[in-house]
């Protein structure tokens, strides 16, 4: 190394001098200053509050503007420039490369329309089990960094205004979600292929058709997830070199917030696809159960609990288990389900605590479900304040919840809800199996004798095995969000 070169190893995090070279930077860590390549490092990103980041960093060099000379303000402000010219080339890089390896998948002699000449092989399902919408993304993505590409400056990168071109493209984001979710799909597909030797000779020959890098299919097929958690963390870091009088300012900043929000749609749909599981093997706990399943309607479990329930026109109270999910309210007594309540069609009414006109009868902690269409009306109690309280709020979370789905277009495909059920089905199919594979006692064990104390009718009953304990409640306390 020359006397003026910076030496430092993988993890060091250098703070950046001067930019104003596009190969060579000055950078200062704790050994020292000095030159070092930019090419051999990535600038490091920090989301957790970029616009702090932002005016420090902004403030920082302006108080050396503030004290220098003519040429020190102009040698920081290229600086700037440089930094941000840097961030830009960093995401339209990314995203060539990025659309490079969908065409890889999607187009010419990929994987897909290989896999679709081979109908021997693979069926138009397993295609799309494997591959899910990467189709659909690409497509997105190629008109995506148009938008980008027409958004950037080339006589001067700086001035470019990226953050506009993702703020018109945050709602095509949304399809990511499908494909996210679809994902653990696609590697159990393709662990159970890559058993097979046909299947992978097969993907090497599509790889090495496309001169891709040698990493698996399964490898290729999990670029989209990561890329759609990456933009957060660029736009964090375009944000940190934007300077507020930019017209680009306001854009990044507000496409920042929208690519969050998308990542976290994303997390949030996972989480509830990995619910329908639970509430399907809940379901099939309950005996002779009636009526369409639950996930025809619903997909999450937002709130249960006890309650009483006053019944008209005799004022009869009931204790009740009730479970409330989007779109309906379901009650049940021990592990037999009573009924279900639409709640598309209720208004809640909350109680003051007195004596009721029509039942004759003090209440306290009540609340009413009233019914628009047929005009029924469900009197409910609560033993504690607090828990009433806890009951509006949830009622309260699953109109929200109806509605944000409505927006966003959320729902359980027909394929999920059977697949669903269908595991649970053979969850409790393997259950009763297992049980009815133990053996009461040993077969190495003489066979116990008849107490001369005890009637014969008594022996038969303390001889026979106990009754398996309903899995009903322990369905209940793995699926509910809350605990008394």
């Amino acid at each position: 190394m020359d006397e003026q070169e910076l030496g430092f190893k993988a993890g060091d995090i250098i703070e950046v001098m001067d930019a104003t070279n596009r190969e060579w930077w000055w950078g200062r860590i704790t050994d020292g200053e000095g030159w070092f390549p930019a090419t051999f490092v990535r600038l490091r990103v920090n989301q957790d509050e970029p616009a702090d980041e932002n005016k420090a960093f902004w403030a920082r060099n302006d108080s050396r503007v503030a004290d220098g000379k003519a040429e020190d303000c102009s040698l920081v402000q290229s600086s700037k420039d440089q930094m941000r010219t840097n961030v830009i080339n960093e995401i339209l890089s990314t995203e060539r490369d990025y659309i490079k390896h969908l065409r890889d998948i999607c187009e010419m002699r990929g994987y897909i329309r290989q896999c679709r000449k081979r109908a021997d092989l693979f069926s138009e399902n397993q295609v799309r089990t494997i591959f899910g919408n990467i189709e659909d993304i690409y497509r997105c993505q190629k008109a995506f960094i148009k938008a980008l590409e027409q958004k950037f400056n080339g006589e001067h990168p700086h001035l470019s205004e990226l953050g506009s071109g993702f703020l018109e493209h945050q709602a095509d984001f949304q399809i990511y979600s499908e494909y996210c979710n679809n994902h653990p799909n696609a590697s159990v597909e393709l662990s159970r292929l890559a058993k097979l030797s046909k299947y992978v000779y097969f993907f090497e020959a599509c790889r090495l058709l496309q001169r891709m890098i040698d990493i698996s299919l399964d490898g290729f097929l999990l670029t989209p997830v990561q890329k759609i958690c990456k933009y957060p963390l660029q736009l964090a870091e375009l944000l940190k070199y934007t300077p507020p009088q930019h017209r680009d300012f306001k854009d990044v900043e507000a496409a920042l917030h929208a690519m969050k929000n998308v990542a976290q749609l994303i997390n949030e749909r996972k989480q509830r696809l990995e619910n329908i599981d639970k509430i399907a093997r809940w379901q099939s706990s309950i005996e002779d159960w009636e009526g369409e399943d639950l996930l025809v309607r619903s997909s999450e479990l937002i709130y249960s609990g006890e309650l009483t329930c006053i019944m008209h026109p005799q004022a009869k109270s009931h204790q009740r288990m009730f479970f409330l999910f989007d779109h309906q309210l379901i009650y049940s007594k021990k592990d037999l389900l009573r009924r279900d309540v639409d709640m598309d069609c209720l208004e809640v009414v909350d109680v003051e605590d007195g004596k009721d006109r029509d039942l004759h009868m003090n209440i306290k902690n009540a609340f009413r479900l009233c019914c628009s269409t047929t005009g029924e009306n469900h009197l409910l109690c609560t033993r504690k304040p607090e828990q009433k309280q806890c009951w509006l709020k949830a009622l309260l979370s699953e109109r929200e919840q109806v509605r944000i789905d409505k927006e966003t277009g959320f729902s359980i495909t027909e394929l999920q809800r059977k697949q669903a059920m269908l595991n649970a089905s053979k969850q409790q199919t393997a259950e009763k199996l297992k049980a009815t594979r133990q053996p009461y006692y040993s077969t190495h064990q003489k066979h116990p004798a008849r107490p001369a104390s005890l009637p014969q009718q008594q022996v038969l009953v303390l001889a026979e095995p106990k009754r398996k304990p309903s899995t009903f409640w322990h369905s209940i306390s793995r699926l509910a969000p809350f605990r008394k």
